[in-house]
């Protein structure tokens, strides 16, 4: 099996976590020579018939090139013929170069990839037994081997110990990250490298189809394929097309009857036809949907379809996971509070105590806690000589410690009260009060109890607090302002769900969650008719994430995961997921900002022709040449002109996208006309203008 190894080209190949990777460094420079130079030839490939094709409006423009210079071969010394066949071959080629050039920035990365690629070894297990085998050989459901400074041959999962893994040739971070069996953090990809310890995978992929490959193809965008949108949109300019078509086609009787037959030779309407036809979006509708795709890897995320991409802009409602996304996941101890009777050093003493075998962050900062507030000494573990430290486990949800007859305990409420009654104690009145208070307030309780000569009892509180991630409140807000409906998914008890969601300002919040929960949120919204996105990282995740219509796996997730997504975010960030809706909203922005500047471009175009072609039989006509162009040939060719540079114009808004803003449909709307709608009226009246003044300097046409 081909796989990359993590050299320092292939780190080079993928943008990071920063947003400097290639992709940044290739899209930077939009009309830069060399890549100008470079896409040329794959815009002169695109003149196939075969190929433009898939764009009926372009493929008009093809066929109307061809024929004007046919004509312009019957007479060579017809200079506007020539003229007129010149520029419309010009305009096909610059729709190609906008593709091209498009293209190019993701076959940049991918070249380099193709480059690190190498035949691994792999170790597969027989039996009792290994041998070693090439990686094109394994198959789907192989166990194999891999030890510290071997390449890993395929995707899978890892069912057999931990070891550290250096993931820059798919992610760019540098820092390795930890891989290990039976968690949502077992998935491995081909090409990755094992940096220590030892590991079994379980490949998952047959050869070919390994994430990679998959990487590969989308960031070059062969698997890229037309969305929805972008299929009804063709469909429309085809119709407007025929229109079009029909409507030149229909000019020539009524030359011919007023008598200005001379004014309407073929050459001529063929370039009002390429004139009148939405030529600027057909030229520019798949630049803007591989630059979509683009922006998406420039963050690091691998969109599977442009439907998701797309979908992402539609998206109605956001499922979010509270730990990790909304607040900052590892939640700090901010206070100890004592029931009556027990006094804040004796229950911060105890609660230290009974966290010095605790490694968890939770644990960490209760010790920390202890010693910079109440002055308590971070004892170590070797210091307390005949001590029995009790680890915390999900079933007893308790951690401790057993030392001079005396039993320290930390955990859970109903676990520590549970501790408690069972050794003849019981808890104060206050400490119910104490627990649903910090609940309330958004934070987590844990009760620390001992036994000792005086029995077993409760003496307080520790108050966990979940910190919100600064700057979530205005994100949500501006969500909101998109017409966004945010919801929090979280396994905590409602009262402390409820805290967060109103200190975080999300609009709802599903406690207690299941994953059956999860899937019976998505069906109800998306029965509503609303779109619907989410994260997940887990094999539990997998069916909620399929039925989503925007599901983006965490890198770090397991393979059932991301196979069950149609995204992919390698920083495994799950806040990403409000970046991937702007970027989808900005997409379908952009689209239709040129859509609405292409159609009224057409508008002011009719007006610089059809006065010119009918002013000498219809001298009542001149009125409408508000531009005062100078001659029937110089409006025609003005506009010819005016029509292939405007797609050169707008090739660095197609791949950079409309500036985003959020804000509610009606108001993007009224923005979009004002701006795009207006703007696409008035340039060709100041465009074509100029060009004419620019033509009668040349002998012969003014």
């Amino acid at each position: 099996m081909s796989t990359v190894t993590p050299t320092r080209t292939s780190h080079e190949a993928v943008p990071t976590a920063d947003g400097h990777g290639t992709a940044d460094r290739v899209g930077s420079g939009l009309f830069d020579p060399r890549q100008l130079l470079e896409s040329f030839p794959d815009a002169l490939r695109k003149l196939d018939p075969r190929v433009m094709i898939k764009s009926p409006v372009m493929f008009v423009v093809l066929a109307g090139s061809v024929v004007t210079t046919v004509l312009a071969l019957t007479d060579p010394t017809d200079w506007f013929a020539w003229a007129i066949t010149g520029w419309l071959w010009l305009t096909t080629v610059f729709a190609n170069l906008a593709e091209a050039v498009a293209e190019g920035r993701g076959k940049a990365q991918a070249d380099t990839l193709r480059r690190a690629k190498t035949d691994t070894v792999a170790r597969r297990i027989i039996g009792p037994n290994e041998e070693r085998v090439a990686g094109t050989d394994l198959r789907i459901g192989d166990l194999v081997v891999c030890e510290a400074g071997d390449v890993i041959p395929g995707d899978g999962d890892v069912v057999e110990g931990v070891a550290s893994v250096d993931e820059s040739a798919i992610t760019g971070e540098s820092a390795p990250v930890i891989r290990e069996s039976g968690g949502d953090r077992s998935a491995v990809t081909g090409g990755t490298k094992v940096l220590s310890d030892r590991v079994v995978i379980r490949i998952t992929t047959r050869p070919g189809e390994t994430f990679i490959d998959r990487m590969i193809n989308l960031v070059e965008g062969a698997a890229r394929q037309k969305t929805p949108n972008e299929i009804a949109l063709n469909i429309l300019l085809a119709s407007l097309t025929i229109v079009f078509l029909l409507a030149v086609v229909t000019l020539k009787p009524f030359a011919i009857y007023a008598g200005a037959d001379d004014q309407t030779s073929l050459i001529v309407l063929t370039a009002l036809l390429v004139c009148l036809i939405p030529t600027t979006i057909g030229a520019l509708l798949s630049a803007i949907g591989i630059a979509g795709m683009d922006r998406l890897v420039q963050r690091n995320v691998l969109a599977m379809s442009g439907r998701a991409v797309e979908a992402a802009g539609d998206v109605s409602t956001l499922l979010l996971d509270k730990t990790g996304t909304i607040t900052l996941g590892n939640r700090q101890a901010a206070a100890f509070v004592p029931v009556e009777g027990v006094t804040e050093a004796d229950l911060a003493d105890a609660a230290q105590l009974s966290s010095l075998a605790d490694e968890t962050p939770e644990g960490r900062s209760i010790v920390v806690l202890a010693k910079e507030t109440y002055g308590l000494r971070e004892r170590d573990q070797g210091e307390l000589t005949g001590a029995t430290w009790v680890e915390f486990t999900a079933q007893t949800r308790m951690s401790g410690v057993d030392l001079d007859g005396r039993k320290v305990r930390k955990g859970a409420t109903g676990s520590v009260l549970a501790w408690v009654k069972d050794r003849g104690g019981r808890a104060p009145g206050d400490a119910a009060a104490l627990t649903d208070g910090i609940a309330q307030a958004g934070g987590t309780p844990l009760l620390v109890a001992v036994e000792d000569a005086e029995g077993a009892r409760v003496l307080g509180v520790i108050h966990l607090k979940d910190v919100v991630k600064e700057g979530m409140r205005e994100r949500f807000e501006e969500l909101r302002r998109m017409g966004i409906r945010t919801v929090m998914i979280t396994g905590d008890n409602p009262l402390t769900a409820k805290a967060i969601a109103e200190e975080a300002g999300v609009d709802d919040f599903l406690a207690e969650a299941t994953p059956e929960d999860k899937m019976a949120l998505i069906k109800r919204e998306q029965a509503g008719g609303k779109l619907v996105a989410m994260t997940g990282d887990g094999t539990n995740d997998a069916p909620a994430l399929a039925q989503a219509d925007v599901g983006v796996a965490m890198n770090t997730g397991t393979s059932a995961a991301k196979e069950a997504g149609n995204m992919v975010d390698l920083d495994s960030n799950p806040t990403k997921l409000i970046e991937i809706v702007e970027i989808g909203k900005q997409l379908l922005i952009t689209r239709g900002a040129l859509t609405t500047f292409s159609i009224a471009n057409d508008v002011a175009k009719y007006f610089a022709i059809i006065p010119a072609m009918f002013a000498v039989a219809y001298p009542s006509l001149d009125k409408l040449n508000i531009m005062g162009l100078t001659s029937p040939e110089s409006a025609i060719l003005s506009a010819v002109i005016f029509n292939a540079l405007i797609i050169v114009a707008l090739v660095p808004l197609a791949l950079k996208g409309v500036r985003y803003r959020p804000a509610s449909a009606d108001r993007m709307l009224r923005r979009n006309l004002g701006l795009y709608g207006l703007g696409g009226l008035v340039a060709p009246f100041i465009g074509i203008k100029l060009i004419d003044l620019l033509l009668t300097l040349i002998p012969g046409i003014g």
